[in-house]
């Protein structure tokens, strides 16, 4: 063999390297033995040394240790070592048989080649113990290294195959022959040998090690199989597999969810986060005092700094939470980063193999067929290798986002648990949750986009670079183009935004209005008020839609702009290249490769501007963000804790403010051990900040406070979890039940838990809501008592109970015999009664203690606190034998006529305003009484939620706890029948219109792009420029039909939706509001109406036509490829049928799975944030009952939990993408290869049906996740037709009622027969066959204590509840026989609540606007109101806010009286106002009534016996039956009657 051979590689071989036509210009094409002997098996070893660093990188993060010894990681040790042992061999093989005195020469290559390769797979057999040491179960790099050198190793076994036979020829042809073959027939055997434990390896790699022993997090049943999945099922996500059968089998639970990965838990997440953000915390103070290496644990918890540090700390600027996040998250990122780099070159390199496919059909005759056959595969190829890097990066991009959220969230909560008073005034609590579920959410979304800032303007570079060869500077003009659209955007877009803005404004409205509607649902009906205020919505939705129409507009503009924007480049561009030089002409190649690198153009161009909206938003995010964790903090070191004190709680010549000026000065109090100190003081005097000022909450200026020992905190306002009513009391401490029980029954809590439906583990709504403020407060002192502490600080824990209640707790808790006599107490009071007890008293005054003492020596000195006590008197809210013991407590002490005086005064107040009506003692206040009897203050519950009927709901609710229907939560797929009636409302023509014009424009845009390679085609143009300019006109008209096609095809679709919207939204507004109150809106929460008003009807007015049109436009998008395809190739038909039903089950899969996950997500979401704003709001009693650490990790969990449902929809999505993009390579590499094999000869159609395929990997993918999204919101339109089933009430309107007599009724003659009535089907009748007569013109009381069913009298009058049984009949008619509006507008009520709606106060006196001016001033002079509506600038269109809050409570009833006057009907009914009304007001309407109403009939439900003692006649009723009937003169006279005994309970006789 001659050794001079040209090049290195040829001389290390001693053979040629690289033969150009032995292996490309050739049919049977071969790589030269040296080739295959260094290139191709050095190439994976190159790989593996570059790429080890990944291997030592996982063992070092591992958070396991140990694997056992198993069949596998013994298998692979020993397959490695066979490899070690034959690649020593070869090497002393080499040595023996070749060079010395052998004849054959020894190369270079027979000493490395064994020598490299021995290196690398010691390498590989260190690593097999490592990863079972550090429990590492699967790595990447090895897996791609013996899969590399697997497939490479390929062309070489042709190679010796084909040696092996020649040799063998030799042998057999029988010359005698003195070759000596003996070291190739060697280098056969230890080539196959070695290629079979190559490939061994490869296998044993696809599965992953077994479990490690020792774990740092415990690992569960419920385990996530991604941390033992092997590579090869990590990058093809087949461990979701088992979730997407399951799912798709039935309905995902919480249960069925994965545990989350320990590295992605709050535990693993926030030290790392908190250890930089400490580090740039301590950067930015000059002070460098104190370094800590890490994060501190204490037990488990993470502490981050206070941005504030010490005071004497200099502050050089905001600390910012972007060097933390990047120190923390960069890595993986950046990793991401790097695939995402990949990936975008890999892009590029498809138009060039599209070229190479163009110019191979070209020249078909004289290309060999393997390299049609070749360029399909490296299509393929290329497109799978950048589905499974683009499948990781996102994967990698979501969890790097998700931790961000996760260190954010945490960081918040953290800090708002010790936030400063000053800065929480800043913010509202809504605000800082903002921070959580908006913000910090906001960045988890950008993060999977962050790393297009780069990667777009690369991209953009790229293209422009490959059409700069193909185009030359024509391409400039297309560009142009492409940034003239942009701004044109742009502007688009700004405008849309003012639309929305309009729109949301309307919307606002439009729920407002709605909230109102739904609330005072009971009154409009009362008055028969419905149509008036339905049309107002109606009105209001009708601006809405036109607003939504015009957006409509616009969004077709930008459609049509981006339809239009690839053709108009590609025109100009093209129409640029041919006119500027005869010599430019068109081929088919040009054509195709620059359409296709356009297109490639188009998303980053449309993503930058995007991006940078998003980028902006960010900003401001992150701002947010560090405003608040920069904020100040609470003071740790406010309080001492000083044991030397003589006392356990003292304040020394205190000063304190909140933030501004000083609320308090000279503050000395001393709390002695185990005595009761009490402090008073009028409103805003400083009372309860001295109670803040113990807890550290105020900001100390001087002075010192002293506490020692656990401290227990009752705040004014109860703070009341969302929790059972137990987990509140407990508030974390073990259950201990001989002490819990004797909590309860001192703070008087045994009624009520007993009539809560399942005891005390019934579950509090929200900040409280179904408690009334009696029993939130005994909740919180209950909580108090059970903590046992050694201090307690009471801020007014009596204020929201009845007076009699408030004795017992005053008795059994806080006083001198309770439960809490051991204990240092402060307590802070309004009331006198218990003042007598205490040991000693501190008045406040102004921020400042006026004077102290005890009791008996502060009366003596006619100060302050006598003032208080004559105030407090004056108020007059006190019983009348509290008041008596008072009297007797002060003129024991001696001299003070005038406090006497006033203690005489208050005493007769007390006796004249008594109620007819209080239920037992303890329980007065409790669930079904209502709202506690605190005299005037409190509103009497309507009476069926009485303690009558309470007995037949406990029995029903025992089993739920819950009032309220609950929800139903849609599972499995959505029905046809909902799709039919979402078309039906959109209507048949618009439906079919939407067809015809997509399957137009996709045919138009079919049209233009084979004309182009018609053109192409043509050999003649080059001659003829008159032909030149026909195909260049056509070609742009083609592109203009497209243009107008798209903008109608967007319009139509948003019509449609827009129409569908606007009858869905008529039809169920008609249906509830002709709903029945008592079947339906009583066991509806007004929320979740709303929401389908508000957020239901969003999805229907904006989400659906959106998801609708995109669909649309892909759905066609995805047949326009079929169609070209299989017109260029029509074998490929074949191949559909398979490929589709792969599509169509992935599809299947995913969408049952995703569509659970996204549900189980967002239920899981909501409790993060309502936990936050309930920290926010007890923060304070959360630190002084220490336990933030608890209220973290519960935070923490809830996080976690939500991590735990997220992760798995992250991955579903990536499951789905790979799945799918698969499939779209199948169809690349089909139509490729087809088109390649098929002999199709025109290279212009190839080029297409590539160029089709090559797009539509996205289009499948999106088709998907469009079909998904429909499922999803159409899911509003199956709640929303869920409605049109609800229970309605009798028609408004009937024939018959226009025969009835406009004044009807003449005489208001009032009769009832017999008549039964309840509330709903199953529940307890509410009155038993009540049969009484009332003549026109009469005056009739009605009386009875709660639950006697007096209300329910009115509503039956009023058809509000239809009867059981018997009937009323006013004038003889029977009122079941007539329309509701009929009925109800014909009688008059004045309500027992004032509901008035916001509006001008003209409308809230007559919605209809019939009557005149004059009529209403008349009304208004005849209610009193005259004078104050004159004194207002705008008289009658005086704007009245929601719930008429700026009216005084006085004047919303007199406005109710003025409806009364101006309706002025033959029958009147007066639900009168127990606690709304003063006494003066309920005289002028007394008043107004006895003379403007002296003709009609009157019914008054009473609750203050007087006012009816001159009415004609009184119904007394007792459990739904009546007692007594009769003049009260009668009754009065009979000294047995019920209703003498309630006289003389109200001191009447």
């Amino acid at each position: 063999m001659a050794t001079d051979t040209s090049s290195p590689m040829d001389r290390f071989c001693g053979s040629t390297f690289w033969n150009a036509t032995e292996t490309w210009w050739t049919k049977d094409p071969d790589f030269t033995p040296c080739f295959e002997q260094t290139a191709l098996v050095w190439t994976p070893c190159a790989f593996y040394w570059v790429f080890v660093i990944f291997d030592f990188y996982y063992l070092k993060a591992s958070l396991d240790r140990n694997i056992p010894w198993n069949k596998l990681n013994v298998s692979k040790a020993l397959v490695n070592l066979g490899l070690l042992v034959i690649t020593a061999l070869d090497l002393i093989m080499a040595l023996i048989k070749k060079g010395g005195d052998s004849e054959l020469p020894l190369y270079d290559l027979d000493i490395w080649g064994p020598i490299i390769k021995f290196a690398t797979f010691l390498l590989l057999f260190i690593f097999i113990p490592l990863n079972r040491k550090y429990g590492v179960q699967t790595t990447g790099c090895q897996f791609i290294f013996w899969f590399l050198l697997t497939v490479l190793s390929i062309p070489r076994c042709r190679t010796e195959v084909r040696l092996d036979s020649e040799r063998q020829k030799i042998l057999d042809s029988q010359q005698p022959s003195d070759q000596d073959f003996s070291w190739e027939e060697y280098q056969f055997v230890s080539f196959f040998i070695f290629f079979t434990f190559t490939s061994i390896m490869l296998i044993l790699n696809c599965f992953a090690d077994g479990l490690p022993r020792q774990t740092k997090y415990q690992r569960g049943e419920n385990e996530i199989p991604e941390l033992s999945a092997s590579f090869l099922s990590r990058i093809t996500y087949m461990w979701f597999d088992k979730m997407a059968l399951k799912g798709y089998r039935n309905p995902l639970e919480e249960k069925d969810l994965w545990d989350l990965r320990p590295q992605d838990s709050c535990s693993e997440v926030m030290p790392i986060f908190a250890h930089h953000w400490n580090q740039n915390v301590r950067k930015n103070y000059r002070n460098k005092a104190r370094v800590e290496p890490k994060a501190q644990f204490s037990n488990g918890n993470v502490t981050f700094e206070n941005p504030h540090g010490e005071k004497n700390g200099r502050k050089k600027g905001m600390a910012s939470i972007m060097p933390p996040i990047y120190k923390s998250f960069g890595g993986v990122f950046l990793f991401g980063a790097l695939m995402k780099l990949f990936t975008d070159v890999l892009t590029f390199a498809q138009p060039q193999v599209l070229s190479l496919i163009i110019s191979f059909v070209e020249a078909q005759e004289a290309e060999p067929e393997w390299k049609g056959i070749l360029y399909a595969v490296l299509l393929f190829v290329l497109a799978a290798a950048q589905t499974f890097i683009l499948g990781q990066y996102f994967h990698r991009m979501f969890i790097v986002g998700l931790r961000i959220r996760t260190a954010l969230i945490n960081a918040i909560y953290r800090k708002a648990l010790r936030i400063s008073n000053s800065t929480k005034k800043e913010s509202t609590v809504g605000e800082i949750v903002n921070l959580m579920a908006v913000d910090a959410q906001r960045f988890m979304e950008l993060t999977t986009y962050l790393n297009m800032i780069w990667s777009a303007p690369l991209q953009i570079a790229l293209a422009l670079y490959f059409l700069w060869q193909q185009l030359g500077p024509s391409v400039l003009a297309g560009l142009a183009v492409m940034i003239i659209l942009i701004p044109v955007n742009g502007v688009i877009a700004s405008r849309i935004k003012t639309y929305q803005i309009r729109q949301m404004k309307y919307k606002d409205e439009r729920v407002k209005l709605m909230n109102e509607v739904l609330s005072g649902i009971k009154v409009l009906k009362l008055y028969a008020w419905e149509p008036s205020f339905e049309k107002q919505v109606l009105d209001i939705r009708d601006k809405e839609i036109a607003t939504l129409r015009s957006t409509a507009y616009l969004n077709a503009g930008t459609s049509f702009l981006w339809s239009c924007a690839p053709f108009l480049v590609s025109l100009v561009t093209f129409a640029t290249y041919v006119l500027t030089s005869e010599a430019n002409q068109l081929s088919v190649e040009k054509v195709l490769v620059s359409i296709a690198l356009f297109d490639l153009m188009k998303l980053p161009l449309t993503i930058l501007p995007m991006l940078s909206v998003d980028i902006a938003e960010t900003q401001v995010s992150v701002n947010r963000i560090n405003k608040f964790l920069n904020s100040e903090e609470l003071d740790p070191n406010s309080v001492l804790h000083d044991s030397s004190k003589p006392h356990p709680m003292s304040i020394e010549n205190g000063e304190f403010s909140w933030g501004d000026e000083i609320t308090l000065r000279n503050i000395n109090i001393e709390v002695k051990k185990n005595s009761l100190v009490a402090l008073v003081g009028t409103v805003g005097s400083g009372k309860s900040s001295v109670v803040q000022a113990f807890l550290g909450e105020m900001e100390k200026l001087a002075g010192v406070v002293n506490t020692v020992g656990k401290l227990a905190y009752v705040p004014q306002q109860a703070w009341i979890q969302n929790a059972t009513v137990r987990d509140n009391i407990l508030f974390g401490q073990t259950y201990d039940r001989k002490r819990y029980n004797k909590v309860i029954d001192a703070c008087a809590l045994r009624a009520d838990i007993d009539i809560l439906s399942a005891g005390d583990l019934t579950e509090i709504g929200e900040k409280g809501i179904n408690l009334s403020g009696g029993q939130k407060q005994r909740i919180s002192l209950a909580r108090a008592v059970y903590s046992d502490a050694d201090l307690y600080l009471l801020d007014d824990p009596l204020s929201a109970v009845d007076s009699h209640v408030g004795k017992h707790i005053f008795e059994e808790v806080i006083g001198p015999k309770g439960i809490l006599a051991r204990k240092s107490r402060v307590l802070v009071t309004h009331g006198v009664t218990f003042l007598p007890q205490v040991d000693s008293i501190y008045v406040m005054k102004m921020g400042e203690i006026s004077e102290s003492g005890t009791f008996d020596q502060l009366v003596k000195n006619k100060g302050a606190f006598a003032d208080f006590i004559i105030q407090h008197l004056q108020d007059g809210n006190e019983e009348e034998e509290e008041l008596n013991q008072i009297k007797r407590q002060i003129s024991s002490t001696g001299d003070v006529p005038e406090l006497l005086g006033t203690v005489e005064k208050a005493i007769k107040l007390a006796r004249t305003e008594s109620l007819s009506d209080s239920i037992s003692v303890t329980s007065a206040d409790s669930l079904m009484g209502g709202g506690g009897s605190l005299r005037r203050r409190t509103k009497r519950q309507d009476s069926h939620d009485s303690v009558a009927s309470a007995a037949s709901l406990k029995k029903k609710q025992e089993v739920q706890g819950k009032l309220i229907e609950t929800e139903k939560s849609q599972t499995g797929g959505v029905e046809f029948a909902v799709y039919k009636h979402y078309i039906k409302s959109v209507g048949i023509f618009l439906s079919v219109a939407t067809l015809v014009l997509n399957f137009v424009f996709q045919a138009f845009q079919i049209g233009s792009n084979l004309w182009l390679t018609q053109w192409a085609n043509d050999q003649n143009v080059a001659n003829d420029t008159g032909l030149r300019d026909m195909y260049l006109g056509v070609y742009g008209a083609f592109g203009f039909g497209q243009g107008v096609l798209a903008y109608f095809a967007v319009v139509i679709v948003y019509l449609g939706g827009f129409q569908a919207a606007k009858t869905i939204h008529n039809e169920l507004l008609a249906v509830i509001i002709r709903g029945s109150v008592c079947r339906f809106f009583d066991i509806t929460p007004i929320g979740r109406l709303l929401n389908s008003f508000s957020g239901d009807m969003d999805v229907v007015d904006e989400e659906l036509p959106a998801t609708m049109d995109s669909f649309m436009t892909f759905i066609f998008m995805v047949l326009a490829t079929i169609v070209v395809i299989s017109l260029s190739t029509p074998i490929f038909l074949a191949v559909i049928v398979p490929i589709a039903f792969l599509y169509y089950f992935a599809q299947r899969f995913y969408v049952a799975t995703s569509r659970q996950l996204m549900r189980l997500e967002s239920v899981s979401r909501s409790p993060i944030y309502s936990h936050f704003s309930e920290t926010v709001t007890g923060a304070s009693t959360i630190r002084a009952y220490n336990v933030g650490d608890r209220f973290i990790e519960e935070s923490d969990a809830k996080v976690d939990k939500n991590q735990v449902c997220k992760y798995p929809s992250v991955i579903a999505n990536r499951w789905l993408a790979i799945r799918l993009e698969m499939v779209g390579n199948l169809i690349i590499l089909f139509a490729s290869l087809f088109a390649v094999l098929g002999g199709q000869t025109n290279p212009g159609l190839v080029g297409l049906s590539v160029s089709y395929a090559l797009q539509v990997t996205q289009t499948l993918n999106w088709l998907v996740r469009m079909s998904s999204d429909i499922e999803t919101n159409i899911v509003s339109v199956e709640r929303i037709k869920e409605y049109g089933e609800t229970k309605q009430e009798a028609p408004w309107e009937l024939e018959q009622d226009k025969n009835k007599p406009k004044n009807w009724p003449q005489e208001g003659r009032v009769e009832f027969q017999n008549f039964q009535v309840r509330y709903r089907e199953g529940l307890d009748l509410v009155l038993r066959g009540v049969s009484f007569n009332i003549k026109g013109g009469e005056k009739v009381g009605i009386v009875g204590r709660t639950g006697a069913g007096k209300s329910s009298l009115t509503l039956a009058l009023f058809r509000i509840i239809e009867a059981a049984g018997g009937r009323i009949s006013i004038d003889g008619v029977d009122i079941a026989s007539m329309g509701l509006h009929m009925l109800r507008s014909r009688l008059t009520i004045i309500p027992q609540d004032p509901v008035l709606f916001s509006g001008s106060l003209r409308i809230n006196l007559d919605p209809f606007e019939i009557k005149t001016d004059d009529e209403i001033w008349k009304a208004l002079e005849l209610s009193h109101l005259k004078s104050f509506v004159k004194s207002l600038a705008a008289g009658l269109n005086h704007e009245i806010a929601e719930g008429g809050e700026n009216l005084s409570v006085g004047q919303r009833q007199l406005v109710c009286l003025a409806r009364a006057l101006l309706r002025k009907t033959k029958v009147l009914v007066l639900d009168e106002a127990t606690a709304a009304v003063d006494l003066e007001t309920d005289d002028l309407i007394q008043k107004t009534i006895r003379t403007e109403f002296k003709e009609c009939t009157v019914l008054t439900i009473a609750h203050r016996l007087n006012t009816i003692l001159d009415s004609d006649k009184v119904i007394v009723l007792d459990k739904g039956q009546i007692t007594e009937f009769a003049s009260p003169t009668e009754l009065l006279d009979n000294p047995k009657s019920a209703f003498y005994s309630m006289a003389k309970d109200a001191n009447l006789v």
